[in-house]
């Protein structure tokens, strides 16, 4: 087949469901790390409790301090039938962003426990729904729905994860120094650094943090032929003024995932260190900045993908996904990891 960038059939592969992770190493840095150099073109299979060795000295390294919230609640329609909801992001008003299974239209009142309620104020275009939440009839913002969430909500693990949710979840579905709550999806390649490890990190080299709350948006497939016709999804992200420094320096930096990837590279061309961002990066839309990557293996046809070809080139990718798959490296969210010097 012929690779064209522009085409989303060049950014599919096939892949064994077996190789799906469903459940997340133990401990966290026993998970499998492949380290490809683009210079020598050369890979190299190892674990990740051996990162540190491999990135190169005086890197700046760059964190995504999200926290996952239980974004996933259950409950019932006020005429009786079942819904599930997944909150997504929170917009201006007390308005928030949602998914919901389960037909509503404008109007609808969802009940859940813990006396919280929800009524449907808008229907959009992709799917996604508009609404309202209420306890006992008072408005809620986003931090007092939040700690409704705690109590009646559940760990959002991803739709590929084929298992409901348990309570290692909660612990695992997180990265050790998450803090800002407010994603509802994990960034899933810091998920393998261990207490131990990211002590050993901080120790060796100059870290920042970066804050980007992950949307649903991220698991999304492109459905229009052309990426370039793809509308990518917006996420907001809080660029730390010592990361702007070092973002405006010369150092050279490692993104710890796509997610901080795409908050760095929007700031790049943006400069503004806040708000919300939808930079959609691909081979023809390659990083300006960010010189390594840390990731995992991701979704085919997937805007992360897309993010990882921008690295590498398409093909190159490509077949670095067919060797990982040929040595059973564990894939998406709770699997394996990929350095790229």
């Amino acid at each position: 087949m012929k690779i064209d960038p522009l085409s989303v059939k060049s950014y599919d592969y096939d892949l064994p469901k077996e190789l799906i992770a469903t459940q997340p190493a133990n401990p966290r840095d026993s998970a499998k790390l492949l380290v490809y150099d683009r210079e020598q073109d050369t890979i190299v299979d190892t674990t990740f409790k051996n990162l540190l060795s491999f990135i190169p000295k005086d890197t700046k390294i760059f964190f995504n301090d999200t926290k996952v919230i239980k974004a996933r609640i259950f409950g019932k329609k006020q005429s009786g039938g079942r819904v599930e909801l997944l909150l997504n992001s929170v917009l201006d008003n007390n308005d928030f962003l949602v998914f919901i299974k389960g037909r509503v239209k404008v109007g609808t009142k969802l009940i859940f426990d813990n006396n919280l309620e929800s009524i449907v104020l808008k229907l959009q275009d992709d799917g996604s729904r508009v609404v309202k939440f209420y306890h006992l009839q008072k408005e809620l913002d986003f931090n007092s729905l939040h700690d409704i969430l705690e109590k009646i909500g559940h760990t959002p693990l991803p739709p590929y994860i084929k298992r409901e949710d348990v309570k290692s979840d909660e612990i695992d579905y997180q990265s050790v120094f998450a803090k800002n709550i407010g994603a509802v999806a994990a960034p899933t390649a810091s998920l393998h650094f261990s207490d131990e490890l990211f002590l050993k990190t901080k120790e060796r080299f100059d870290i920042s943090f970066i804050t980007l709350h992950i949307g649903a948006g991220t698991f999304k497939p492109i459905e229009c032929e052309n990426i370039k016709e793809h509308i990518m999804h917006e996420e907001y992200y809080n660029i730390s003024q010592n990361a702007q420094n070092i973002i405006n320096s010369n150092h050279k930096i490692l993104a710890v995932g796509t997610t901080v990837t795409r908050a760095v590279e929007y700031f790049v061309r943006t400069k503004i260190p806040l708000g919300n961002a939808n930079l959609f990066l691909h081979p023809l839309n390659r990083p300006l900045r960010v010189n390594y990557l840390l990731t995992n293996f991701h979704l085919p046809k997937s805007t992360l993908l897309m993010l990882v070809s921008s690295f590498v080139g398409i093909e190159k990718c490509l077949k670095i996904y067919q060797y990982a798959i040929k040595k059973r490296y564990k894939f998406y969210s709770y699997g394996d990891a990929m350095l790229i010097l």
